[in-house]
């Protein structure tokens, strides 16, 4: 005989069954049941004091124990129908569709990731030791519609639905929030849904709200509500719930690695603000409680979700519902992560940006400064690609130097203080008002992987990600942004703490992904020095160091900077003593990150490692401001891991210092990092397709290099999606090019920094003319530049030619060049006669004072201030680069021959020793031009490997042609001597 409750409209308890419900639990609609080891347990029922919903109140108490009693059919079949009723006509108020009741025990208890499989036989519950209470005593009764309680199962043994399908072949779960699966837009992309309990509504889960600190707000858009004709004939036993046989879906993805583990509710954390998704709009108290009574098994009938703090979509919305599929997804916040993120989106891809707090993204964990001596190149570099870094460093520093001007202006190093408040505000706001760039804060567990692509390199793809809370989102393209977070150890003295950042946990099962898909990992660390209060330093006999007075700015947007030259901050110097030097080499001992083995920057090193090999010398220390209303000074030079009491000794021994109170201690931190060999020169992974790696995790350090590679690897990441050729930048177009060879072509064994040393073409690759060189591919090719900025570009190449034309049609004898500017010394042994370019050459010559001279043809030009300046720099380096040129176009021919991307080293037929072809096959370079910058490859080598791409490449051309008719494959491009 079928047991049926009495009406849970009126409040009535359920003896006989494990759950109860009452009007208290209207308010609250996010509250779910957990099967126990016997069932449901009670609603209310704890072994440890009930906990708060979100709403404040606690769950309803049980009520007293009794004997159970059995309800006779008639009147469990009576209070069926009038709930039936009563439900439909909540519903008719509240806009929503009618359903059958459903168990309230899924009002307070969170849901399992995939629902158990029902029972044929009810259970009865047993009074086990420490169980006491009403629940012991209590059978589990099936409601109407809903399936029975589940099998007693191993919890070791429960799978996540994200797992499914992956070890076992079985079909892959279908996520939570969406019967379609998330990112899929419509039924046909996933597999059919599951078979539902007969007299169960069709509607769509309703996801939970992710906990812990990986996600703060997860919230989905329902799918549409199907009829209520699913609901059985009465009498019929409910369907058994079986999964579809076969195996997962390709487009799905399976994930790699282990199950990820369910975000953990925080019981300490206050209930959501008013714009949370329960109650965005009017009425939300009422329709909540609507839909509580509108369930039926394990599915419950969402409603609308409204905006919430967790995503937030351009223009500073905040948006709860997803896209159906995202193009691009970028993880991690950071410096390389803002780039690649942005840079997709202004591509034309959809783009989601993951990151661990929204209130972090532009965050500078370590120096209050952007670019330096190599480093202002990749900025001015990546600015004219339209990245953001540099505009917003113009709206944000507070010390604008130039570095290097007693040097020549392609070596100048364009560097700023940066006002840390500032720049994350301005950054934030650029990131939170991209179009088509929605921002969500998760973690990341896990990558979807599906099979490889045949006319691509690796053994698989990447198809999506699997997030902290279990939920998965799918992506055409994925960019990996982890900085130092991967495996990341915060060390303070002999102190060890998992942190990919001081307060930020690490990515602990993303290393492990990439560990088990079989890339080569290594291990680097790096440190920051203790902040220092401003007001107890003595700054009287330090050395100041003003700012330049006008400002460079970064951009070419940018016309002037943003503060005033008169109220830039000063930099002051000091110097470390020996007795910091004594109290760092008799404490060695205390200091675990010095000790290790892993490899720390050659250019940046602690003061540890300075005291060690270079002893008994004095050490600059910089003590930089963090921002205009900021009391923080951030000392450069003295990065020390010490314990915190020595770190104090240290600092006070300094000379302007002795007073000096620290407000962060100093830490170092060891993370994992990618072997960027792996990578091709786009930035893809070799291994997994459509796997992309940015910033620190591939072996570089600095705010500048990461941001150089994200905007690469963003714009290559969107132009995958897309089917287009890879954006490349060679040695002989950018910094940038540089840099990324470098990494891919040699490896890195230690944190790789930019110099100008490591750019043979230093003369052409100026910061000055950097929108020349690459404003114009990225607009043409990569589609990531603004109409506004390759319109100014446009505009200064043409004003450019112009000046450069109207100054060498501007010629005197040397002798009248002597009347007009007689400060200007000019050899005799020119030819006469010299043209304004010319005379331009010379140190002491300028467009102002030409325009003096020549006011006509040359005073325009003058007015133009930055026209002006690049007019000198162009006819200072006319000659070098003149002379560059030829070197330049050797090695983009080397450049053009290209390796076989499956070519066997060991295999082919060339004059090469075992060593040579062991370090090509570790290498992998993709031409003849990284071949010879592999260290140990001799010109002997170089020259049978360039015999053997030639043949190779002969032969090729030999296979396209048929020979019996003598033209070439059709879509393939035939000369006009094979034509005939």
């Amino acid at each position: 005989m079928e047991l049926k409750p009495p009406s849970l409209l009126r409040g009535a308890w359920v003896s006989c069954g494990t759950t109860w419900f009452t009007s208290a639990d209207a308010s609250d609609a996010s509250r779910r049941s957990r099967p126990s080891r016997d069932g449901y347990r009670p609603v209310g029922h704890r072994r440890s004091p009930p906990r708060r919903g979100r709403s404040g109140g606690r769950c309803p108490a049980p009520p007293p124990a009794g004997p159970a009693r059995r309800l006779s059919p008639a009147v469990g079949r009576r209070g069926m129908d009038r709930s039936l009723r009563s439900a439909r006509r909540v519903a008719a108020v509240s806009g929503l569709r009618a359903a059958p009741p459903a168990c309230p025990a899924t009002l307070c208890r969170r849901r399992r990731p995939w629902p158990p499989l029902p029972t044929r036989t009810r259970r009865r519950a047993s009074a086990a030791p420490g169980r006491g209470g009403p629940a012991s005593r209590l059978r589990p009764v099936p409601l109407p519609g809903a399936a029975p309680p589940p099998r007693k199962r191993n919890p070791r043994r429960a799978r996540s639905p994200a797992l499914s399908g992956c070890a076992r072949s079985r079909p892959a779960a279908r996520p939570r929030g969406n019967p379609n699966g998330y990112g899929r837009a419509g039924p046909s992309r996933g597999r059919p849904p599951p078979a539902r309990p007969l007299g169960a509504v069709s509607c769509p889960r309703a996801a939970p709200p992710a906990r812990g600190a990986g996600a703060r707000e997860h919230c989905r858009r329902p799918a549409p509500l199907r009829p209520l004709a699913a609901a059985r004939a009465p009498g019929r036993a409910p369907a058994r719930r079986r999964r579809p046989p076969g195996p997962p879906p390709a487009d799905r993805g399976c994930p790699l690695g282990t199950r990820p583990r369910p975000a953990r509710r925080n019981p300490a954390r206050p209930p959501p603000a008013s714009g949370s998704c329960r109650s965005a709009r009017p009425g939300a108290g009422r329709a909540a409680a609507a839909a509580m009574l509108l369930r039926s098994g394990w599915r419950r009938l969402a409603l609308s979700p409204g905006p919430g703090p967790g995503r937030r979509r351009a223009g500073g919305e905040v948006g709860a519902a997803a896209a159906a599929r995202y193009e691009v997804v970028v993880i991690g916040g950071g410096h390389a992560g803002t780039e690649a993120a942005a840079a997709a989106a202004r591509g034309g891809a959809r783009t989601l940006l993951l990151t661990h707090r929204i209130g972090t993204i532009g965050e500078m964990s370590c120096n209050p400064s952007f670019g330096g001596i190599g480093k202002g190149h990749l900025v001015r570099e990546v600015d004219a690609l339209d990245g953001l870094c540099g505009r917003v460093c113009d709206r944000s520093g507070v010390h604008y130097k130039v570095l290097n001007r007693c040097k020549g202006p392609a070596v100048w190093g364009l560097r700023a203080q940066i006002d840390r408040g500032r720049y994350k505000e301005a950054m934030q706001k650029e990131i939170l008002n991209t179009p088509l760039l929605t921002v969500h804060e998760a973690s990341v567990e896990d990558l979807l992987l599906a099979e490889p692509e045949p006319d691509h390199p690796g053994k698989c793809q990447v198809t999506g990600v699997i997030l902290g809370d279990g939920s998965t989102i799918h992506a055409g393209s994925i960019v990996l942004t982890t900085g130092t977070f991967l495996r990341g150890m915060v060390l303070i003295g002999l102190e060890m703490h998992p942190a990919g950042r001081l307060g930020d946990q690490p990515a602990i099962g993303l290393a492990q992904t990439l560990e088990k898909l079989g890339f080569a990992m290594g291990r680097l660390k790096t440190g920051t020095p203790p902040r220092l209060a401003k007001d107890t330093i003595d700054f009287c006999g330090l050395e100041e160091r003003v700012a330049d007075n006008p400002p460079v700015p970064f951009s070419f947007l940018s016309e002037a900077v943003w503060i005033k030259p008169e109220d830039q901050l000063s930099c002051y110097l000091t110097y470390t003593t020996l007795k910091a030097q004594q109290i760092i080499r008799d404490n060695l001992h205390l200091n675990n990150h010095i000790r290790e083995t892993t490899r720390g920057p050659r250019y940046c090193p602690s003061l540890e490692s300075k005291v060690l090999r270079f002893p008994n010398r004095e050490h600059q220390v910089w003590l930089e401001p963090e921002g205009l209303d900021s009391n923080v000074i951030y000392p450069q030079g003295i990065s020390m891991t010490l314990p915190p009491e020595l770190q104090e000794q240290v600092v006070k021994s300094i000379p302007g210092l002795e007073n000096a109170k620290i407000l962060q201690p100093g830490y170092g931190v060891q993370y994992d990092f990618l072997d960027p060999r792996q990578l091709t020169p786009s930035l893809e992974s070799r291994l997994v397709q459509r796997l992309f790696f940015a910033g620190q995790i591939n072996g570089t350090t600095g705010y500048e290099e990461a941001a150089a590679q994200g905007v690469i690897a963003g714009i290559n990441a969107c132009l995958r999606v897309h089917g287009k050729p890879p954006f490349v930048v060679s040695r002989t177009e950018g910094y940038i090019g540089v840099l990324i060879d470098d990494l891919t072509s040699l490896g890195t064994s230690e944190p790789y920094r930019m110099f100008t040393s490591r750019v043979e073409f230093r003369m052409s690759l100026r910061p000055d003319n950097a929108d020349a060189r690459l404003t114009h591919r990225g607009f043409e090719e990569a589609r990531c530049v603004s109409q506004q900025r390759y319109e100014q570009a446009v505009k200064m190449r043409a004003a450019l030619e112009d000046g450069i034309a109207t100054l060498k049609s501007l010629q005197f004898s040397i002798s009248k060049w002597s009347q007009l500017i007689p400060e200007v010394p000019i050899s005799r042994g020119r030819r006469s006669p010299v043209s304004a370019f010319e005379v331009l050459q010379c140190p002491e010559a300028n467009m102002e004072v030409l325009a003096r001279a020549v006011p006509e043809p040359l005073g325009k030009l003058a007015q133009w201030r930055e026209l002006s300046e690049r007019l000198k720099i162009e006819a200072a380096y006319e000659w070098c680069v003149l002379n560059q040129q030829q070197e330049i176009e050797e090695v983009r021919r080397d450049e053009a021959l290209q390796l076989p991307e499956d070519i066997d080293y060991f295999a082919i037929d060339a004059s090469l020793s075992a060593e040579v072809r062991e370090k090509l096959d570790s290498n992998r370079p993709r031409t003849i031009g990284a071949v010879s910058r592999i260290p140990g490859i001799t010109p002997a080598a170089i020259v049978n490997l360039l015999r053997f791409v030639k043949t190779h490449h002969q032969k090729t051309e030999k296979r396209k042609v048929l020979p019996q008719t003598g033209q070439y494959l059709p879509g393939e491009m035939h000369s006009e001597k094979a034509a005939s």
